[in-house]
């Protein structure tokens, strides 16, 4: 989905999971999907890569400076072996890390300069700018058929008194539809920056506007802004539109509300919006095959707070929210949770369905398959160990009777074994890593006390599977794991 914290560590997970809306809507996470199987080639082979986050990261001693791994793809899917591990220490990246910057803590990814090969875009809300404690920093790191080296520029903040934590929320697609990429921006406030296309390894790019959807802005102390920021055409117009997270701004509660931005010959415009169902992590891809993009938005909180009050449309244990798309933009909507048809699992209160979802063909059929992980389901009497489900696309749309999957870590096959706190799912993402034109599995967790960690499962073309299932530790990544670095816990969309 930013300040992303995800879900608060340990004994705090539980608090911050059940103890309400607000608490839990401060983590938000991020995902993008394109109509294909979605991936990033960071380094121009073909295959695709990852961009793992440990944005708690100790580099040279700086506790929280931050990290991202970048796991490239390869016929047998991602390794620790065949990884770069970069921080603001890197060559070429700009900056230096420094105690509490949290670089990687937002991450997307395009062809920005248009060499054919992606570049990935790093964000760093809580670095310190001048004596702004929380200005942050945006940066695109070049790819290159060595991959992502470190060579980048910084994308500058154009109104730094203005807000705080710049670069708390990304996302990149061709919001005008002239071939190029554009990048959004996002901090505290409510208004988004938009980058359109034309950039340069100098980091000059063809113009910049904003754009105000109708959310609450917040400040230093409370940064609410866009929570989530998503990229996908809707409409099928052929040009990116963008749907903003966030809470509305009708009423003194702040429920959360969401927003179709769609695009357009000029960019992105604010005026145009259209309310969406509520839900904090959000991926757009073509379920149903129609041609026109759907919205999944996940609403992990529970149905109500503690003093009873009802959280609108919303349920025990997590909802996904599914709105088809259609000519005219945003249609039809249905809810899904693990009460929903054959399911797997059950709604109970406190177990995070739609904390986090991604979309991908895993089977090649055409239809985008979606996957909604439960961080904090408790299984077997583990508390909080977390648990993904697969539901698969078909002409009719997301399938909740039939080929059904589910997987934690005591699944046959699945690497590492359920655990207290280890919330399965913090992220995950359906990308094919493997170059045969499915997707396959990623999912990060909270491994270790927040050590964190990258399982891969991949497709045998049919399904999802643990023939070939490989788990990359903190250690393996070249990540330090004095603290609770966080590893896995947000891959870049």
């Amino acid at each position: 989905m930013h300040s992303t914290r995800r879900i608060a560590l340990a004994t705090a997970a539980a608090a911050a999971l059940t103890g309400g809306l607000l608490t839990f809507a401060s983590t938000p996470a991020m995902a993008a999907d394109s109509f294909k199987v979605a991936k990033a080639d960071f380094n121009g082979d073909g295959i695709g890569d990852v961009a793992a986050s440990a944005p708690a990261a100790y580099v040279n001693g700086h506790k929280g400076a931050g990290q991202v791994v970048v796991l490239y793809g390869s016929a047998s899917g991602i390794k620790s072996t065949q990884r770069s591990t970069i921080s603001q220490n890197t060559s070429g990246v700009p900056g230096t890390s420094e105690a509490g910057d949290r670089f990687g803590e937002t991450t997307a990814y395009a062809d920005f300069n248009g060499d054919g090969i992606d570049d990935l875009v790093v964000g760093t809300p809580a670095e310190k700018v001048g004596t702004d404690v929380n200005g942050g920093t945006v940066a695109i790191l070049w790819g290159s058929k060595n991959g992502i080296t470190g060579k980048g520029v910084t994308i500058h903040d154009p109104a730094p008194s203005a807000h705080d934590f710049w670069g708390k929320n990304l996302a990149a697609g061709d919001f005008d539809g002239d071939g190029k990429a554009d990048l959004v921006v996002g901090s505290s406030k409510s208004t988004l920056y938009l980058y359109r296309g034309g950039f340069t390894t100098s980091g000059a790019y063809g113009s910049l506007s904003t754009v105000k959807p109708p959310i609450q802005s917040g400040t230093n102390s409370y940064p609410y802004g866009p929570l989530n920021l998503t990229a996908g055409d809707v409409n099928g117009d052929g040009r990116t539109d963008l749907v903003v997270d966030g809470y509305e701004t009708k009423t003194d509660y702040g429920w959360n509300t969401n927003y179709w931005l769609p695009g357009s010959p000029s960019g992105l415009s604010g005026s145009s919006a259209k309310a969406l169902k509520p839900g904090i992590i959000t991926g757009i891809g073509d379920i149903n095959g129609d041609g026109y993009g759907d919205i999944v938005s996940g609403a992990g909180w529970d149905g109500s707070l503690e003093d009873g009050t009802k959280v609108p449309d919303s349920a025990d244990g997590g909802k996904v929210n599914i709105t088809y798309g259609s000519a005219s933009g945003p249609a039809s909507t249905i809810g899904i949770t693990q009460n929903t048809g054959n399911v797997p699992g059950k709604s109970e209160k406190g177990d995070a369905f739609g904390h986090e979802l991604d979309l991908g063909d895993i089977n090649g059929d055409g239809y985008q398959d979606l996957v909604v992980s439960s961080p904090a389901e408790d299984i077997s009497g583990v508390s909080n160990t977390g648990m993904v489900t697969i539901l698969y696309g078909s002409p009719s749309g997301v399938n909740t009777t039939s080929g059904m999957q589910s997987f934690h870590q005591n699944t046959a096959g699945v690497p590492g074994s359920n655990e207290d706190n280890d919330l399965f799912g913090a992220d995950v993402k359906l990308d094919d890593v493997t170059g045969d034109g499915k997707a396959d599995l990623v999912v990060g967790s909270y491994e270790n006390g927040g050590n964190g960690a990258v399982t891969y499962l991949p497709s045998n073309g049919t399904k999802i599977t643990t023939s070939g299932a490989r788990f990359i530790s903190c250690t393996s990544a070249g990540v330090s794991t004095a603290g609770a670095p966080l590893f896995g816990v947000n891959f870049a969309d």
